[in-house]
């Protein structure tokens, strides 16, 4: 499989929207995306060129995978609160995570459970109307795109999701509408295929939350006596409650990850109240993107193995869900946890956080570590040196993703499953 081929319909595990139409090269064990890359798929797979060593290491020394596990397992078997943390990996590997997680008694939490969790907090507490890409795609004749320009975090979103040509129920795509909502950096992709340029609502991020509380208010009929919101001018803001009521078919899109602002739970609360208000009158849903680095795929195993999401315990015999007292820094910070398990196996720029201890390390072949974990297990990427399964940003659609090369690695999934062997 590792001779030098071109593979089509590659599915690129490197962010959320999982897009299934690139063309790879495969050269000598080196991935070149030659057809509908995009600015995270090309380096990301260019960077996968084998540049360190294949072999386990204990204390710095090279080891067998038996040693590193049986190592590893020493390490659990000593710890009163262990934590497993970074969670970078397919749902095959999150399985084992948890199952090795039960036995032990740990603490489980994603490297994205702070952006993850402003999503999951309103909808805890709110619900939302939400949509699917799909949905989005055939049916949306307005875009509301808010704090966030979507395209650093997911560059082929308009292509694929907002200027696509085709649609299922006769929308013609290319006649859609777009509106920025935030301090967007880069808001070209919102321009239509006609030249149409998209409205931009400028408003600090921090103040969204204000500006969408008086849209709620207008579309309430509510009276307000105020001059502007969040630094928009009234008129603005009530020009803009009218476009949003006047939608077919609305979507809102955010992307938690930009929220990094304190309490940024509490703009997606008020986008969530802001889309049930407009159902009032017309048809409106919610797609907050997110499914980097696994997230999406890690929460949704969590949430069907235990019933709750991550920041979860499972050092009393049973799941205690509780994202504050169950965060891994603040864990690490306060010397609650005495061992660490890190997963990373996408990326080789997600390394552990800095901690005294001892550490167990599932990453990527050359990731970026601040110290010599005392156990560091290369792992294979999913989607790329093994056939995995993820879970694309809408939740909606379990992706199946092929093995493109022959690796000497293990999936994160066979490596906890040793580690596991020895634990017992």
């Amino acid at each position: 499989m590792s001779a030098n081929l071109q593979l089509d319909d590659v599915a690129c595990p490197f962010c959320g929207l999982l897009c299934d139409d690139l063309r790879v090269a495969v050269a000598q064990d080196e991935l070149t995306v030659v057809a509908n890359g995009c600015p995270i798929s090309t380096p990301a797979f260019a960077s996968l060129a084998p540049n360190g060593p294949a072999t386990p290491r204990v204390a710095g020394r090279a080891a067998t995978l038996r040693e590193a596990a049986t190592a590893a397992a020493a390490i659990l078997r000593q710890a009163r609160q262990p934590l497993f943390a970074g969670l970078g990996t397919d749902v095959g590997g999150m399985r084992q995570a948890l199952e090795l997680a039960d036995r032990c008694g740990a603490v489980l939490d994603h490297m994205n459970a702070e952006s993850t969790l402003r999503n999951l907090l309103a909808l805890q507490d709110e619900g939302l109307i939400a949509t699917t890409l799909s949905e989005a795609r055939n049916r949306a004749d307005l875009m509301l795109i808010v704090g966030t320009d979507v395209v650093s975090r997911y560059p082929r979103f308009f292509e694929r999701v907002v200027w696509n040509p085709e649609t299922l129920f006769g929308l013609n795509g290319a006649k859609r509408e777009v509106v920025y909502l935030g301090e967007v950096v880069n808001t070209a992709p919102g321009v239509a295929p006609d030249g149409r340029l998209p409205w931009v609502v400028s408003c600090a991020p921090s103040r969204l939350g204000e500006l969408i509380g008086a849209l709620r208010c207008v579309l309430a009929d509510r009276p307000m006596d105020a001059r502007g919101a969040g630094g928009v001018p009234m008129d603005t803001v009530k020009a803009l409650a009218d476009k949003l009521r006047r939608a077919r078919y609305g979507v809102a899109v955010w992307t938690s990850a930009d929220f990094s602002f304190p309490h940024a739970e509490l703009v997606v609360q008020s986008l969530c109240e802001l889309i049930k208000e407009l159902n009032r009158e017309t048809r409106f849903c919610g797609l907050p993107l997110a499914g980097n680095d696994g997230d999406v795929t890690a929460n949704e195993v969590h949430v069907w193995q235990t019933g709750f999401p991550f920041r979860t315990s499972l050092g009393r015999g049973y799941p205690e869900y509780d994202p504050y007292h169950h965060c891994a820094a603040r864990l690490l910070a306060r010397g609650e946890a005495d061992a660490l398990v890190w997963i990373s196996s996408y990326s080789d720029r997600r390394p552990p956080p800095p901690t005294d201890v001892p550490t167990v390390v599932l990453g990527r072949r050359g990731l970026e570590l601040p110290r010599e974990p005392e156990v560091f297990i290369p792992v294979a990427t999913p989607g790329v040196d093994h056939a995995a399964h993820l879970f694309r940003a809408d939740k909606a659609v379990v992706v199946r993703l092929g093995q493109l090369r022959e690796s000497p690695l293990p999936s994160v999934a066979q490596a906890l499953a040793a580690i596991e062997e020895a634990y017992s």
